[in-house]
């Protein structure tokens, strides 16, 4: 995996442009712009198409036209999932329903005392944790380790529409003072949750394959787990047809002796639910570093 520059697709701009366009039109006829914003970044965003044209043609294997079509859908499913994001948190909440499947290993994880990991992706929504656990666990139990930087700012401009979030945040640091924010969130019985799938420069990192080929994951998340016995969850936030998200959370069996090892099992399941929701995996650059 060529090592992630910090940034992810999307900007306050356009977040200003979604609020926008739900606040003036509703979200129907928002969802109608993105089919010609889709069509924008398929033309403008050349190495993100690139990107997600090689995750189809390569690595599942689809045709060239329909790796191109699903380029597409890719573009405009993201579209959507962040104007789902910005409208449940302005009060649409009603618009939508929620599946739980699995929240009961959470609740018997913080029963546990203990504290625990949750490792999710940049796959479906995971930003709408907050409307999930609100009627199931306590939101604030919930830290989200964060190293997009610039999400930062787009989380602060969001806020300001839709007010603070639950979730509490932990910035990875150059300090390392993230270390002990860590440790004190699981000393208090809290989740840590990290998005697994990416790394940052100079992160030390695990070779392992994913999709039928080799690449980089950081090892941080993985060996914290393991060598503190921590428990660990797999957990996703997906979209699924008529403004139904579902929400998935599987167990590490919990015999991993190695973070090499917990990775492994992360992996499965992660390539299920790429397999399964192949429009909702949102990491847009040489993610197996086939470019160069």
């Amino acid at each position: 995996m060529a090592h992630w520059q910090g940034k992810s697709r999307g900007s306050v701009l356009g977040l200003r442009i979604y609020v926008f366009f739900i606040k003036t039109f509703g979200l129907y006829f928002s969802y109608f712009v993105l089919l010609f914003v889709a069509a924008y970044f398929i033309v403008f965003s050349f190495n993100s198409t690139k990107s997600t044209f090689y995750l189809f043609r390569k690595r599942l294997n689809y045709s060239i036209f329909w790796a191109a079509l699903n380029v597409y859908k890719s573009y405009f499913t993201f579209g959507k999932i962040q104007l789902d994001r910005i409208a449940i948190a302005s009060g649409s909440k009603n618009k939508y329903s929620f599946e739980f499947d699995g929240i009961q290993y959470i609740q018997d994880l913080l029963k546990q005392g203990r504290g625990g990991i949750l490792l999710t992706a940049h796959i479906g929504n995971f930003n709408l944790a907050k409307h999930f656990f609100d009627d199931q666990v306590d939101p604030t139990s919930v830290n989200l380790v964060l190293s997009d930087f610039e999400h930062q700012q787009i989380k602060n401009y969001l806020e300001s529409v839709t007010g603070k979030a639950s979730l509490k945040t932990i910035v990875l640091k150059d300090d390392l003072s993230h270390i002990f924010e860590m440790r004190k969130a699981l000393d208090r019985n809290e989740l840590l949750v990290f998005a697994a799938d990416r790394y940052l420069k100079d992160a030390k990192t695990y070779n392992y394959e994913f999709l039928m080929k080799e690449t980089q994951f950081p090892q941080g998340p993985f060996k914290l787990a393991v060598r503190n016995a921590i428990p660990v969850l797999f957990v996703h936030i997906m979209r699924e047809k008529n403004f139904h998200y579902h929400f998935y959370a599987r167990p590490a069996t919990g015999n991993e002796k190695t973070g090499k090892e917990l990775l492994k099992l992360y992996l499965e399941n992660l390539e299920t639910m790429v397999k399964k929701y192949p429009h909702q995996w949102y990491n847009y650059y040489d993610y197996w570093n086939d470019f160069n």
